[in-house]
């Protein structure tokens, strides 16, 4: 869950922004009197930001500038149903992209998120995924700049990931495996006359997990 918390505004208004309401201390009935709906509205649901709140403010943000720039002229832009993601396709002619953005919190100045990515089902909209993406991408460009040209560490992992998919391993799993194992063995022997011995300690890391419920 992200837990929006307010913060009291009213010491703006003595250094002159009289108009300055704050949501803590103003009352319900002039905050809705004196201004347009807010972000804490649109939003949230209670005290936590709500992933389909956000997605439909996202997507009608979206509608409403995409009709201010050139390109609507000449593209055409329709949304695809999507409750915790904006998904959108630009097609001219025979020519068309898609496009899916994910939102995600920042937790603090750390590369870990909390994100909209899809849960599963009857999972609140207030519920929001703890990801490392961010990090585990930083991770890979940094032992890209290190290996060598020749290295598979990224072949390795795609295949296992395109083999090992829909039998119970997650792609998080696999990530997580071949990052220890870039940890521990040295990245010159990641080239292709080693990829059969990486694939098979790959696969020896993730029995090891399996037989010790620990990965």
């Amino acid at each position: 869950f992200c837990c929006v918390e307010l913060l009291c505004t009213c010491t703006r208004g003595q250094l002159g922004k009289e108009d300055m309401l704050c949501f803590l201390h103003h009352p319900e009935e002039e905050l809705r009197w004196k201004q347009d709906p807010s972000l804490l509205h649109t939003l949230c649901t209670g005290s936590y930001l709500d992933v389909e709140k956000t997605v439909h403010w996202f997507c009608r943000f979206m509608r409403v500038a995409w009709m201010l720039l050139p390109q609507s002229r000449h593209w055409h832009l329709t949304f695809q149903p999507s409750s915790r993601s904006c998904i959108f396709q630009l097609s001219k002619g025979n020519e068309s992209f898609t496009v899916e953005t994910i939102f995600g919190v920042q937790r603090g100045d750390s590369d870990i998120f909390a994100g909209s990515q899809p849960t599963q089902a009857g999972v609140p909209s207030t519920t929001w995924r703890e990801t490392y993406a961010v990090a585990e991408a930083k991770f890979f460009r940094h032992v890209s700049r290190q290996a060598p040209q020749d290295s598979w560490h990224c072949k390795c992992l795609q295949l296992l990931t395109h083999l090992l998919t829909g039998v119970g391993f997650s792609s998080y799993a696999l990530k997580t495996v071949v990052m220890h194992l870039l940890n521990t063995t040295p990245l010159t022997r990641w080239r292709r006359r080693d990829f059969r011995q990486r694939l098979i300690d790959i696969l020896k890391y993730l029995h090891r997990s399996l037989e010790t419920k620990q990965l």
